[in-house]
């Protein structure tokens, strides 16, 4: 099965389009205040619009208010949601748009509950944790914890990078995987031979 890549925490057009041309299916913009990787609402509508068919958007919040996230939807025209707050499952479908959820990888996390939870999720995107972070936070969890029952697509990410990613993908057989700070040159601004070099590594085992 081929493993599909998601390159998250776009924020400028060239890096998009970079993304798109290394080899990415989805792209992912984060309209979380407090996050490096923000993304101005009127770029994130710039680039939507630039994507070619069957490449995806995605639209990533953290506890947004339902206007805010209507306001957004709206205007920027995603693809899909990403939900990586305390978000209930009620929350998620309000919007009329597919969503996955995110779910970081605390010690106690019971991922079959939240499979049965979030039950109308086109997937769950699991992630490493670290107190007050969100996403992006560069770490790789243990991926031996996953279950491997779990129905729904699992996205993986959490500190995955061009070294890491064909091991991830032999441990975890995930549907895609999710890449931010392993592809960057700073918080937010990505690099296109990382973003390349990821791509490719993705394609070798896919």
């Amino acid at each position: 099965m081929m493993t599909r890549i998601k390159i998250c925490g776009i924020t400028r057009l060239a890096d998009a389009e970079g993304a798109v041309e290394a080899g990415a299916q989805a792209i992912g913009l984060v309209f979380y205040g407090q996050s490096p990787r923000v993304v101005d609402v009127a770029v994130a509508r710039a680039i939507v619009a630039s994507l070619p068919p069957f490449v995806a958007s995605v639209a990533l919040f953290v506890n947004a208010g339902t206007d805010e996230i209507a306001k957004i939807v709206d205007y920027v025209r995603p693809t899909s949601l990403q939900f990586h707050g305390a978000e209930s499952p009620e929350d998620c479908n309000l919007h009329g748009l597919p969503y996955l959820k995110a779910i970081r990888m605390t010690d106690d996390v019971d991922l079959l509950a939240a499979e049965r939870r979030y039950e109308t999720a086109q997937g769950l995107l699991l992630d490493a944790y670290q107190k007050d972070r969100p996403g992006g936070t560069g770490v790789v969890f243990d991926w031996s914890r996953i279950p491997p029952t779990l129905r729904k697509p699992v996205i993986l990410a959490g500190g995955l990078d061009a070294d890491n990613v064909q091991v991830a993908i032999a441990a975890v057989h995930p549907y895609a995987v999710d890449v931010s700070s392993g592809v960057e040159s700073a918080p937010g601004i990505k690099d296109r031979g990382r973003m390349q070099g990821f791509c490719r590594r993705v394609q070798e085992v896919s």
